[in-house]
């Protein structure tokens, strides 16, 4: 969680109170939400799935509806969109700043992803891009995937066209050509520049319930828990990124109906489409997987508002 806090006693005598044995997250403890009359304490704890699951009350300041929350996202850097920012820097100012909805009560899309990298950091005392090489892409194979591209492999990277009206903003958002290691915090929701091949392994594990190359990454309930439905009886929608007809599990949108959305497909599969122009849909019923690698912002735009698969 977000905000820890214990309970009752370490022995049966009740003559210890139970302590607080760590805090990861101490930046955020005191957060408040926005209202109309004024800032007021949140209802209830951030908790670990709000972050996963984009219900936290975070935004992106470049969606949110409150003019006040934009202009504090911006000046506080939080996004690290034009220069570089901590990670210890991100979440002082972040702390400063009131959340749009009480938590768990809104799905929006936002930069909780981008605190649960934070957090997994701090639990696991190290980078978060060497949490991911040796817990998900050594194991997995995927090679050429990383937060930024080495001299060597530059001449690889598909350029967007200088015609896109959107290329200049995104170099700033994601600077992919040197280490960012000490200077800009890594991003739990964005910034992983790969291949094709690399993706479709990852993509592959997960269609076939956690398990790759005669070898278990995740459990096959684990992959089930992360591709429901997480989202009951919230506010708020999926629907510019995936269409309609599909809910939010844990990183995924996952479709609730056969109906519905605008291509076929089946109930339980999942997608997501990246700002650069990706997108991926995995369909564990069929056991398909697709994946679009393209180099176009402003596509990407237009695809997440009518083809959520990038057919």
């Amino acid at each position: 969680m977000v905000h820890f806090e214990s309970h009752g006693f370490q022995d049966a005598k009740k003559s210890k109170a139970m302590g607080k044995d760590a805090t990861y997250l101490p930046e955020l403890k005191d957060l408040k939400l926005e209202t109309s009359e004024g800032d007021k304490p949140l209802a209830r704890p951030i908790w670990v799935q709000d972050l996963m699951r984009h219900t936290a009350g975070f935004v992106y300041q470049g969606a949110t509806k409150s003019p006040r929350i934009k202009e504090m996202y911006e000046k506080g850097n939080i996004e690290g969109r034009e220069a570089d920012i901590t990670g210890d820097e991100m979440l002082k100012n972040l702390g400063q700043i009131p959340v749009a909805h009480q938590p768990g009560t809104v799905w929006e899309y936002s930069i909780a992803v981008d605190v649960l990298g934070l957090l997994i950091e701090r639990v696991a005392k190290k980078p978060l891009d060497a949490v991911l090489k040796d817990m998900l892409l050594d194991p997995l194979g995927m090679k050429d995937t990383a937060f930024w591209v080495a001299p060597d492999k530059r001449s690889r990277l598909a350029e967007a066209l200088d015609s896109d009206p959107l290329k200049a903003g995104m170099l700033k958002s994601y600077r992919d050509s040197y280490n960012p290691a000490g200077k800009q915090y890594f991003k739990g929701g964005s910034g992983l520049v790969g291949t094709a091949a690399d993706y479709l392994r990852f993509a592959q594990m997960m269609v076939n319930g956690g398990e790759l190359d005669g070898k278990r990454y995740l459990s096959k309930k684990t992959v089930e828990f992360m591709l429901s439905e997480h989202t009951v009886g919230m506010a708020g929608s999926t629907i510019a990124t995936t269409g309609p007809g599909y809910g939010m599990g844990l990183g995924f949108g996952v479709r609730l109906h056969d109906g519905m959305a605008w291509v076929p497909g089946s109930k339980g599969d999942a997608m997501w489409a990246g700002a650069w122009g990706t997108s991926f849909w995995i369909d564990p019923k069929e056991r398909l997987v697709g994946i679009l690698m393209a180099q176009g912002p402003i596509s990407a735009r237009a695809k997440v508002t009518k083809l959520p698969h990038g057919d």
